[in-house]
């Protein structure tokens, strides 16, 4: 049990050891004894080759068996001291006066408004603006990294909305804070049709803007908003543009419709140059951890999406419970809270959920250091991003110091003279900045990479995981999308890998064998590629080819490779449903698992390495939250969304394809010779392989609709796959 740990006051968290720890290591033991007897018989194997091609082969296997082996040693470093957390915020006003809460920096990401659409953002500011919260003690900070005007004037009118909407949730004590989520909801009261008219008035200004692609004359109010909007002039774009800081809503200043304060609200657009790197979203987020500094500079700072709204209006009181506990809050760096989607299908056919990386590893890796920082719904201790819990690293001009009081005014002409000036795009050239100081640069996974360093300088970090959800996002809904985002992963992962600061070597001499053993599971994802691709292809084409690879169903170590196989899927599939999930739903997360080998992950190390000899210039894609009508409709009906010819499906159509031949191919030889024997283990391969791929088929052959397979994706892979059947029989024919 963790808490304050003083009988004068009640304890504001527990940490409880789960009670399958025990069972993972007896388990782990057991497994890993069948791991050694595997490698055993793959070296007979391999030793008793009696050709080159037969030698080659089950070099291949001990190869990609071998990194299945890792993977899964390397898993288990979750799995060793898997706890949970309780908070008790209900207790936290015995502990503090509200007038002593810790003040709270908002930072909202957004980058390009025709794929964010501004009045999502807008819904997830209002959300945290109607925080349960000392409104003196709250202020949000919009990034928008676009440089939209249009973004801009969202926000202009979520300000006025705001008025209306903080002291109508507070009134009527609404948890649902988004203004979209509500109105969607069945909750409802006697204001909420006039409410819901001033949100529809709001949004419909906001998106004629979206259309017209500007901000109509009629839509500015006064001259403020007009002179806002002249900075952007002819040459202003979003790749080259000065400094725009807007403060929108100031506390103390703007009071709501029964005249209450407002929070603070700002936009920050930070000066662009195509001759200075900008260094994507870590960059943006340096800027407001400064420009926030500058102006309101609260201990504690959230990180969200644009898309990532609160689903609950005391989440900051969960925070609090953990970051006022002395001295366990001494050396926390961040609270993480897991990322939870809401409009997911019934039986979450892309994996949305993310179970095992967003709510399942977290808490084994609370059991040790903390979890690690996933980029959005995190609540950091400003100090953390200014050196290692016992030193404060030197600060170019003292201004930025996490424990300076800020008392001026956020428009007084001296803050916004600072604001501007730490936001310039050259002010961190010669500091600190993105190496030691702030979000980290040099990977596309500036968060990941981020908490990582955070906790090799001897930072911790907790995993909260409350039963209502703290916070709700979007997930993409087309597996482009999903493929797309996953390859930029697999990309900013292995720039973590072949850092200076790599787990393998620098996470693990600092972090200790455990928590490092966890990174490097990370960043060492993208090498699943080669096992699966080698199991989704060889087996299958030796079985077309009638050569056998695998023990007869009469040899004894057969059954090594049934427990090693199951037991591998059984403890995944436990812990899966022992956090909530469905047998349905795994299915579908241990075929996104595959389909993320064959393809995501492949196309992931060609890329990186691309990038490393200067052939690629993979940046940052914004993922698209816009959803068109029919696509989501298939989404909602558990329907694949292809649609689009991209590369990422020729392999795995491929594969299904060479699948689907295998697994005919071997039916005929078993009805035919009643050879079951020899190819038991490929035909179960091909069989398995071509139930996961019934999707592929369907929108091969089956399906007329915008999503099917695109012709062209068919016919190159269908031409791949003879490629790959006439080189496999000069192969293992010869």
């Amino acid at each position: 049990m963790m808490g304050r740990g003083s009988f004068s006051f009640p304890p504001l968290h527990t940490l409880e050891p789960m009670r399958r720890m025990f069972l993972n290591r007896v388990y782990a033991s057991v497994y890993t004894c069948a791991i050694v007897a595997m490698f055993y018989h793959r070296s007979l194997t391999l030793l008793r080759s009696t050709s080159s091609i037969a030698f080659c082969l089950s070099l291949a296997f001990l190869i990609s068996d071998t990194v299945f082996a890792f993977m899964w040693f390397t898993s288990q470093s979750f799995r060793m001291r898997p706890v949970r957390r309780r908070e008790f915020p209900e207790k936290l006003l015995s502990f503090v006066k509200e007038k002593d809460f810790l003040a709270l920096d908002i930072f909202i990401c957004t980058a390009d408004p025709y794929k964010e659409p501004p009045i999502n953002v807008v819904n997830t500011a209002l959300s945290v603006m109607a925080y349960d919260y000392p409104v003196e003690k709250l202020s949000v900070y919009v990034s928008d990294d676009g440089g939209s005007e249009l973004t801009l004037f969202a926000f202009m009118e979520a300000a006025k909305f705001a008025s209306h909407w903080l002291p109508f949730c507070r009134e009527h004590m609404i948890e649902e804070r988004c203004p979209h989520a509500y109105f969607r909801s069945s909750h409802r009261c006697t204001q909420t049709g006039k409410m819901k008219m001033l949100y529809e008035t709001m949004k419909a200004k906001v998106e004629t803007a979206m259309e017209r692609g500007h901000v109509p004359d009629e839509y500015i109010a006064d001259v403020p908003e007009r002179e806002a909007f002249n900075k952007w002039t002819d040459g202003f774009t979003r790749h080259d543009h000065p400094t725009v800081i807007q403060v929108l809503v100031e506390n103390g200043r703007e009071k709501d419709m029964t005249g209450h304060e407002l929070p603070n609200l700002v936009y920050v657009s930070r000066q662009k140059s195509k001759a200075s790197p900008h260094n994507f979203k870590a960059g943006a987020l340096n800027v407001l951890v400064r420009v926030s500094a500058a102006m309101t500079n609260a201990p504690v700072v959230l990180t969200l999406d644009c898309d990532m709204y609160s689903n609950d209006p005391k989440t900051p009181h969960r925070v609090l419970c953990y970051l006022l506990d002395p001295p366990f809050g001494s050396k926390l760096a961040f609270v993480q809270f897991p990322q939870v989607f809401h409009g997911i299908n019934k039986h979450d056919i892309y994996d949305g959920e993310f179970k095992h990386f967003f709510q399942i590893n977290p808490q084994g890796m609370d059991g040790q250091v903390g979890p690690s920082y996933v980029g959005t719904g995190c609540f950091f201790r400003r100090r953390a991003f200014f050196g290692r819990p016992s030193s404060l690293l030197s600060l170019e001009i003292q201004e930025l110091h996490p424990d300076l009081v800020v008392n001026k005014s956020v428009r007084s002409e001296a803050v916004l003279r600072l604001a501007h000036r730490v936001a310039n795009c050259k002010y961190e050239n010669q500091t600190n900045w993105g190496i030691k100081m702030g979000f980290r640069y040099g990977s596309l996974l500036e968060d990941f990479f981020t908490g990582y360093q955070m906790q090799c300088e001897g930072w911790k970090s907790v995993f909260c995981n409350p039963e209502r959800a703290a916070f709700l996002g979007d997930v993409p809904m087309s597996l482009s999308d999903v493929m797309d985002q996953i390859k930029r992963w697999d990309v900013g992962l292995l720039e973590v890998l072949f850092s200076e600061y790599s787990p393998v070597t620098f996470g693990i001499r600092s972090m200790g064998l455990i928590m490092g053993l966890t990174y490097s599971h990370y960043v060492l994802w993208p090498i699943w590629s080669f096992p699966v691709t080698f199991y989704a292809f060889v087996p299958q084409l030796a079985l077309i080819n009638g050569v056998s690879m695998f023990p007869k169903i009469s040899d004894p170590w057969l059954y090594l490779y049934v427990f090693l196989f199951l037991g591998a899927y059984a403890q995944e599939l436990l812990e899966f449903l022992l956090a909530g999930g469905t047998i349905q739903r795994w299915w579908n997360e241990q075929r996104m698992w595959m389909i993320r080998g064959i393809s995501s992950h492949l196309f992931g190390i060609i890329d990186y390495f691309l990038k490393t000899i200067g052939i690629s210039a993979l940046g940052f894609n914004v993922t698209n939250k816009v959803i068109e009508d029919e696509q989501s409709k298939r989404y909602d009906h558990g329907v694949f969304e292809f649609g689009v010819s991209s590369l990422l499906f020729v392999p795995l159509t491929t594969a299904a394809i060479i699948n689907l031949i295998s697994f005919l191919k071997g039916l005929a030889r078993v009805f035919i010779y009643g050879n079951t024997r020899e190819v038991f283990v490929q035909l179960f391969i091909s069989t398995f392989v071509v139930l996961n791929c019934w999707p592929v088929y369907e929108a091969i052959a089956l399906r007329k609709d915008r999503g099917k397979m695109p012709t062209k994706i068919t016919v190159v892979s269908t031409l791949l796959a003879w490629v790959l059947y006439s080189m496999s029989a000069l192969i293992l024919k010869s």
